[in-house]
């Protein structure tokens, strides 16, 4: 006998019957014709449409010729062409193309022929040349020769609407394919139409607004903005029509915002004509010129899909990858934009060896030597401390963990050098590592409700916030647990559920109460937290963890809870790439890889046999932390430390991290560039960026996204360096090669047993804030002054101007005002910025972590949710 299961049955899809060309076509109902076209292999040329925009109708480009059955079934064409983008198919439509019409033959004829009448011919100097949809279509829908005998309308050109992204208005062909991109998918208002008739054309606001910083060379012209303004400039600004304005301005448009944000540069790439272009790329190659290799952006765990461009072993520019399932056809600007950092005038090429307190270039087999037996010296006296760092390939994450556990013996090993806890370790154990693919980016679309807690999505996981967006539309719902309401926030239509820095784990706690039934505490808002429990009760409704809630005790367990009492599901996203495949390599304390237990034998024993060694060999007890690891090197406990990609300034106390390096007796560091770390480092093995070698990210979902290479280098990757040390160790890895150390991943069968326990409750009162301070609060921005951003200029210009956000209430308190100065101290010492007030959380003050001049871990030694001094800042003192 068969088991059955009660599943509803899928609902039926109504569908459409149409002739195209004399072929007939069964769609969907609701498919435009444009699209119905497709799907038999008819491509109707066209500007404005773009499958992941709501239909324009623009530019006019796809004009057909339709007919129609009227009431009593007799076929009636329409009396004039409609365009195929704009229009539905309905039962019995009969289309014709260019292709069987005449008449939609002339048709698209003279709207290329209206379209090119004041279109520049420069496609020769033209970015856009050789890949250009206006060129292609000017010859297969355009007239031979031009019947236009007039000047062609200009414009001063380039117009700087960002400082990434440059306009060349004459080539405009407003098909509005950048200004619905900014309002329907990134939410930004950043580029608009403005003007009528003739003198239509693209524009934007001034930088000032949103508190987005001005680009170095500009100068202010009436904003209100730090700088000289100019009385001219502003008053030509305010002048209707084209006017003679320098370079690195633009006409205000009828939005009120200003072209800055985090997705501009799709604007760019979507584009069918050279009319936006990119200041880095702009006159630097041709398409032809160009070998392109599918890649996967390194800046954030999505694991966005990107091709990489490349012309004589440099990559010239990164466009977006076409990935329905994850990043569709967009990226940030980020990952866009940010690829110069591997190529840096600090890149290491020659392994690095101490003499003499000097570091000395060496040969690889000098360095291997001097490394290993400087780390078999620290392994038997006193052991090894291992610290990857967050932006390793699958490939690399096992290589290093196969590594700590077998060739060094050792279970003091961590990734995350960021704030973090026990709890999260058992959290991350629990219910992510090994889990598979659990919820997705699609999941996210559908979701009735989510809730994003520890989680900023704009800031930390690009990607991730425009498909809640894309879900917002469909009338999803978010909630997210903040000291205020961002912008990302406000654009995502989101209910703000306020709570200052360590109190995360009350809000969880108390919804999963609501949820359950329980009580709550008589002071709470119980419509809003009913109509937030609700709403998390529906099916598909998610939860978002992030990073951040480490910081907040009991939070875990208490998200944990929620989900376990509203159904939901829940999912962790880590803003660094490489941190979901390290979670799923065992490169936690007391974590093999798949989520097997160090401490159970029957995960001890398959790993030993997976990777060919004596289940003895295998550390038995769980290890230290990274903040254990440090502690114990600063004191002398452990000898030595393997440490790869990691920024001291990223962790909670750097000056403790640089004190404890210095004190190791024996450091080896694998890096991409010099930092702090390879100057305290007795050798310094140097590793191949992602641009240089072939591997693969595991982003949030728990999906394997795999890259090739895209330069020829002799650069190695980590699993290699880290093969070869091991050889010299007497040990095999088994990872000489990527096909090789991802075949070494599969070995592992994935976990069946006991996972480890989830986290306890930990209840913790929050500490009472003395006279004169206020609660920490702050995340990384997505544009900061992180070292993967170095040397991008043109990047650096949009990212947001670091200022100490507090609430009125707050800023009285302290005798500020919005645009006053404030100093937030700690006895380590200070950073002043200018105030923005905002409604907030009271008794709060919110830093970017790591913004230009604010870097707090550095300069305060502090985190969120631990207590700082505020003062109004003397005249005089600096940022």
């Amino acid at each position: 006998m068969t088991a059955t299961t009660d599943k509803p049955a899928a609902t039926p899809v109504e569908t459409v019957t149409c002739t195209i060309d004399e072929v007939e076509v069964t769609v969907p109902k609701g498919t435009l014709i444009i699209r119905a076209a497709e799907q038999v292999g008819i491509e109707i040329p066209r500007f404005c449409d773009h499958p992941l925009l709501e239909p324009a109708g623009a530019c006019r480009q796809c004009l057909v010729e339709v007919a129609m059955p009227d009431r009593e079934g007799n076929l009636r064409p329409m009396p004039k062409p409609q365009a195929s983008c704009t229009m539905t198919v309905t039962p019995g439509m009969v289309v014709k193309t260019q292709r069987t019409s005449a008449v939609a033959d002339k048709a698209q004829h003279g709207v290329m022929e209206l379209l090119l009448m004041n279109h520049p011919l420069d496609c020769p100097v033209c970015d856009k040349g050789g890949e250009c949809p206006l060129q292609n279509q000017a010859m297969t829908n355009g007239r031979a020769e031009s019947r236009f005998e007039d000047v062609k309308r200009t414009f001063p050109k380039p117009i700087r609407v960002s400082t990434q992204v440059l306009l060349d208005r004459e080539r405009c062909v407003l098909c509005q394919r950048c200004t619905r991109f900014s309002e329907e998918i990134a939410g930004d208002a950043f580029i608009a139409l403005q003007e009528r008739g003739a003198d239509q054309q693209v524009g934007r606001f001034d930088e000032g607004v949103l508190d987005f910083a001005p680009p170095p060379d500009r100068q202010r012209a009436d904003t209100g903005s730090d700088g000289p303004a100019d009385p001219a400039l502003a008053s030509s600004l305010r002048t209707s029509g084209p006017v003679d304005i320098p370079f690195g301005v633009a006409l205000p448009d009828t939005s009120g915002r200003p072209f800055a944000s985090y997705f501009s540069g799709n604007t760019v790439q979507i584009c069918p004509v050279g009319a936006l272009t990119s200041a880095r790329y702009r006159f630097r190659a041709r398409p032809f010129d160009l070998v392109s290799t599918p890649s996967i952006a390194e800046h954030d765990s999505c694991g966005s899909a990107i091709r990489v461009d490349h012309r004589r072993g440099v990559v010239m520019r990164r466009l977006s990858g076409d990935d329905p399932a994850v990043n569709e056809e967009w990226i940030t600007d980020k990952d866009r934009f940010a690829f110069t950092w591997q190529t840096s005038p600090d890149r290491l090429t020659t392994p690095l060896v101490r003499t003499d307190g000097e570091l000395r270039p060496a040969s690889w087999v000098e360095a291997l030597e001097v490394a290993a037996q400087g780390l078999a010296a620290a392994r038997d006296d006193g052991g090894v401390g291992v610290l990857p760092g967050g932006r390793l390939t699958v490939e690399d994450a096992f290589t290093w963990s196969r590594f700590a556990r077998t060739v060094l013996r050792t279970d003091d090993v961590d990734q995350r050098v960021r704030t973090h806890s026990a709890e999260e370790a058992d959290f991350l154990a629990h219910a992510v590592a090994g889990r598979g693919v659990g919820v997705t980016f699609a999941d996210l679309e559908q979701a009735p409700a989510v809730l994003l807690a520890g989680l900023e999505a704009e800031e930390e996981a690009g990607v991730t916030f425009l498909r809640l967006r894309k879900g917002v539309r469909r009338g999803a719902r978010v909630f997210s647990v903040a000291p205020f309401a961002s912008r990302g926030l406000a654009r995502l239509d989101g209910t703000l559920l306020p709570g200052a820095p360590g109190t995360e784990a009350e809000w969880l706690g108390t919804l999963a109460a609501q949820a359950q039934g329980d009580l709550v505490p008589a002071d709470a808002d119980r419509e809003l937290l009913a109509d937030v429990a609700g709403a998390l009760g529906q099916d598909g409704a998610v939860l978002l963890v992030g990073e951040r809630l480490a910081t907040s005790p009991g939070a875990y367990s208490a998200a944990l809870r929620l989900a376990a009492a509203t159904g939901a599901r829940i999912a962790w996203i880590p803003r660094r790439a490489g941190e979901r495949g390290g979670l799923e390599a065992g490169l936690l304390p007391g974590l093999l890889p798949g989520g097997r237990p160090l401490t159970d034998p029957s995960a001890r024993a398959e790993t030993a046999a997976a990777w060919g060694v004596d289940v003895a060999a295998l550390p038995t007890a769980r290890g230290l932390d990274t903040a254990g690891i440090l502690d114990a090197l600063s004191v002398g406990q452990l000898s030595g430390v393997l440490v790869g990609g990691v920024d001291p300034a990223d962790l909670p106390d750097p000056d403790h991290a640089r004190r404890a390096l210095a004190a190791a007796r024996f450091v080896v560091s694998l890096e991409v560039r010099r930092t702090e770390v390879t100057d305290l480092a007795d050798v310094v093995l140097p590793v191949a960026p992602p641009a240089e070698r072939a591997g693969s990210y595991w982003n949030w979902e728990g999906r394997v996204r795999s890259f090739g290479q895209a330069l020829d280098s002799s650069a190695l990757p980590d699993h290699r360096v880290l093969d070869a040390l091991a050889a010299q160790l007497g040990a095999e890895l088994g990872a000489q090669d990527p096909v090789v150390a991802h075949r070494a991943v599969a070995a592992l069968p994935a976990w069946t047993g006991d996972r480890v326990a989830a986290p306890q409750e930990q209840p913790a009162d929050p500490a009472p804030v003395p006279d004169g301070s206020a609660v920490l609060a702050g995340w990384r921005l997505l544009l900061d002054d992180g070292s993967l951003q170095d040397g991008e200029q043109f990047l650096a210009g949009t990212a947001k101007t670091p200022v100490a956000r507090m609430s009125a209430v707050t800023a009285a308190g302290f005798d500020v005002f919005d645009g006053d100065r404030v100093t937030v101290s700690t006895d380590r010492g200070a950073i002043t910025l200018p105030v923005a007030i905002t409604e907030m959380v009271d008794h709060v003050v919110w830093l970017p972590l790591a913004g230009r001049g604010c870097r707090v871990h550095d300069t305060l030694g502090a985190s969120p949710g631990d207590p700082v001094r505020v003062t109004p800042a003397e005249k005089g003192d600096d940022a």
